[in-house]
């Protein structure tokens, strides 16, 4: 629960907390995209897998929390090319997608002969005529649009870059027409993103600004109103860190993995940095909301 109310720009010290933490399995190559489906279970991606001629080899992961047994459930490859899994979501009929910093959206489900393993389909390669970029986190809208950042370079097999330097981070809208939409671009390194729970704004991470964007979202992959909405602790001018992952909680407030400060920071509904939530680690990456018992991951 929020008890301060005291904002950074107003210079004032924010409340900072210190709950504990049950770790559930460690030795993970990058864990990222935590996310659970309808019915509980729970998925994550280890990004850093590499496979033994040094090329990109994510994996898709399936995690027991009661034991802290971790299944490969997908090793996603588009053209004999691995990939770099990084934000996850699920729709209303429990399929996983994953946003991909090499393979641009995947659709993830269980496979008819095993279903203890999934298969990952691409998506899309462009969109509007152009290479779709490879993609960081993903946010389901109500309505069932799924909103993208996309932070890399052009997706396979194009080189991998990315927009910590250069301003080419983008987000992206894949509607649930089944239409790609560039929404915006000229980010660095966008990252996070979220929707508020009446599906009226949109909220982007920036990670090398340290900087947190909202739009008014208008329709499918329309917005307006683009404005600073809050920024995170931080220097607000690097190459490595920032704000990474996002999620509201059920009070409305926002939640963002500050990667590097071994904080959460928690801003309210109006952007006011609330607290911090103190981690037993640097480089806290994503986080998502268990939505059967409202759980923070």
């Amino acid at each position: 629960n929020v008890t301060s109310s005291t904002s950074l720009s107003c210079n004032m010290a924010v409340q900072i907390y210190s709950p504990s933490f049950e770790k559930i399995c460690d030795g993970l190559k990058g864990a990222e995209g935590p996310v659970f489906d309808k019915k509980g279970d729970f998925f994550m991606v280890a990004p850093e897998v590499e496979d033994s001629a040094g090329n990109f080899a994510g994996e898709i992961l399936k995690v027991d929390l009661a034991s802290g047994t971790v299944v490969k459930w997908c090793l996603p490859r588009v053209d004999g090319i691995g990939g770099v899994p990084a934000g996850c979501q699920v729709d209303h009929e429990n399929a996983l997608w994953v946003a991909d910093m090499r393979l641009g959206v995947l659709k993830v489900t269980s496979s008819p002969s095993d279903p203890t393993k999934g298969i990952a389909v691409q998506l899309c390669k462009e969109s509007g005529g152009k290479p779709m970029q490879g993609c960081n986190d993903c946010v389901f809208d109500p309505t069932g649009n799924l909103w993208v950042t996309a932070p890399a370079g052009e997706i396979a097999p194009a080189p991998y870059r990315r927009s910590m330097v250069e301003r080419f981070g983008s987000v992206y809208c894949y509607t649930r027409d089944g239409n790609m939409v560039l929404v915006d671009t000229g980010y660095r390194f966008s990252n996070g993103i979220a929707v508020t729970r009446d599906g009226t704004t949109l909220i982007v991470a920036e990670s090398a600004t340290d900087s947190l964007w909202a739009y008014d979202i208008k329709g499918p992959g329309s917005v307006s109103n683009k404005r600073l909405w809050a920024r995170v602790p931080g220097s607000g001018d690097h190459t490595d860190g920032g704000p990474d992952g996002l999620d509201f909680d059920c009070d409305g407030n926002l939640l963002v993995a500050n990667w590097g400060s071994g904080h959460l920071e928690v801003f309210d509904s109006a952007g006011i940095h609330v607290e911090r939530i103190k981690c037993p680690f640097e480089k806290p990456s994503n986080l998502h909301s268990n939505p059967i018992v409202t759980r923070f991951t």
